[in-house]
């Protein structure tokens, strides 16, 4: 094997001899695996305590980086989906609270740049398989309330930079009931199928012939895995994103899983998503490309009180792990949330890095890796984490910024965070309109005393000055329409920082 010596990064190109294989430690093959509605408290590599021992996580976080101080830009689903893509915090959009439905229209606008664009634009071939919920080009009937969701897409995941797309609409509690293959229906959703409670709660809808329900993760393992092996027999690099559909609602670990766990159905259906993280990274090994291939894991927000909070109390198992809140909430539980990133020869083994990071920065690590130059308008909210991945901790204070299910505000830096609200601006309590009325306005804490945000501790009456600048500082960051250097853009609506 021959190296050559790259003198900007310090990687190398690695030719194999004697194969048409040739490969670059520069131009990677990228695997994201995004699981939906996953909170720190369900990986034990995180939580030593987790009541199930998630094997092939905490295997990849042995051999790449752990990040203990990472985050979604914002606590739900959509929202954080359009970041990752985008690498632009999504409250710089319409949507400026909740999250998108099956037949809502494309979130981002007309050739709005991507990861998926960045990487095809360097010779990457481009994917996502899984659940998409970032609005499609739908053909609408009824007043534009109800879609016809027989007639073609005219725009969605491949029409912003993905060569091959093979998605469902949304979540899976959230009709239709679909899967679309670069930008067609598999096969019409005719029939109606009735909504369910409970722990399978999903929601009435129009479902597809080709569609089930409780075979719906596993089916776009074996899409995504055929996707890898495929890829691995080219010369071209690939990028595949990969947002899973679970653990979300509805809560169907399959029969290979069922009881596996000895806990509950949810603690079934994270050894479930451990094993789709296991045949990911199995088809990469087996494909001979796990030498040139970085497989990302994280999840889109914390835990949803659909995995039965208090059921999962009686076999002391907290999704999540010590922070307060969960998913929809601006407090940790809401959006701090596990993050690992295996980048063979490149990546520090074993380490842990303390650095503060959002699922933002994928555009920019990206495009440092690769070595390519962003534009003013890419990438706004995204900060190159490479340094990182080879075990530098940053001494630089970048402010993230957090944002709840109800569009509350928090911005995070260095050991502070300051909550633009009097509660958690979610599900949790004190929930928006029920805080106590003499509560201060906002909330500061230092979460390095206090990563209980114990409202006991909340310093915003003592430290006048410091929330004073930090909600400058999160001011500027709004109405510049970037958090990172550059010139100022625009967002595409008012955005309200004070509710």
């Amino acid at each position: 094997m021959n190296k050559i010596n790259l003198t900007k990064t310090g990687l190398f190109v690695s030719c194999i001899i004697g194969s048409s294989t040739i490969y670059s430690q520069d131009r990677p093959n990228i695997i994201y695996i995004l699981a939906d509605d996953l909170g720190s408290g369900d990986i034990s590599s995180i939580n030593k305590n987790s009541f199930v021992k998630t094997e092939a996580i905490d295997r990849l976080a042995k051999e790449g980086v752990l990040f203990s101080d990472a985050h979604t830009p914002s606590s739900v689903s959509s929202p954080t989906r359009y970041g990752v893509v985008t690498g632009r915090y999504c409250w710089r959009t319409k949507l400026q609270a909740g999250v998108l439905w099956g037949a809502s229209p494309l979130l981002l606008k007309e050739e709005e740049p991507t990861v998926a664009s960045l990487l095809k634009a360097n010779g990457y071939s481009t994917a996502v398989v899984g659940k998409w919920h970032l609005g499609l080009g739908w053909q609408n009937i009824k007043n534009d309330a109800v879609a016809d969701f027989e007639k073609p897409i005219s725009n969605g995941a491949h029409s912003v930079g993905f060569d091959y797309s093979y998605i469902m609409p949304a979540s899976l509690d959230i009709p239709p009931y679909i899967y679309i293959k670069n930008g067609k229906q598999t096969a019409p959703a005719t029939r109606i199928i009735d909504g369910t409670t409970g722990y399978n709660f999903y929601r009435k809808g129009n479902i597809a012939d080709d569609f089930d329900i409780n075979n719906t993760l596993d089916h776009f393992s074996d899409v995504a895995v055929e996707y890898i092996e495929e890829r691995a027999k080219e010369d071209k690099p690939f990028f595949l994103y990969y947002p899973l559909t679970a653990p979300h609602a509805p809560i169907i670990p399959s029969q290979k899983f069922k009881g596996e766990s000895g806990g509950t159905d949810y603690t079934d259906f994270l050894l479930h998503v451990d094993d789709v993280v296991a045949r990911v990274v199995d088809a990469v090994k087996r494909s001979g490309i796990e030498e040139e291939t970085i497989i990302i894991f994280t999840s889109d927000n914390g835990c949803s009180p659909a995995a039965r909070f208090d059921e999962l109390a009686k076999i002391d198992h907290d999704p999540s792990y010590i922070y307060r809140g969960m998913k929809a909430d601006i407090y940790e539980g809401g959006h701090r949330v596990p993050f690992i990133v295996k980048y063979p020869n490149v990546a520090k083994v074993g380490h842990v890095s303390t650095q503060l990071t959002c699922l933002t920065n994928l555009y920019a690590t990206c495009a440092e890796i690769i070595g390519a130059d962003m534009t003013e308008n890419e990438g706004v909210d995204s900060h190159s984490i490479l340094s990182a991945l080879q075990g530098a901790e940053s001494t630089s204070d970048i402010a993230v910024v957090h944002h709840s299910v109800d569009g509350y505000f928090s911005i995070r830096k260095g050991d502070w965070k300051l909550i633009v609200a009097k509660g958690s601006g979610g599900w949790s309590d004190p929930k928006p309109g029920k805080e106590a009325h003499d509560a201060p306005a906002m909330q500061l804490f230092n979460l390095k005393d206090n990563i209980a945000e114990d409202s006991e501790y909340n310093l915003y009456d003592i430290e006048r000055d410091r929330a004073h600048d930090l909600f400058i500082e999160l001011t500027t960051i709004v109405d510049n329409g970037r958090s990172t250097k550059g010139k100022r853009q625009g967002n595409d609506v008012h955005v309200r920082i004070m509710r």
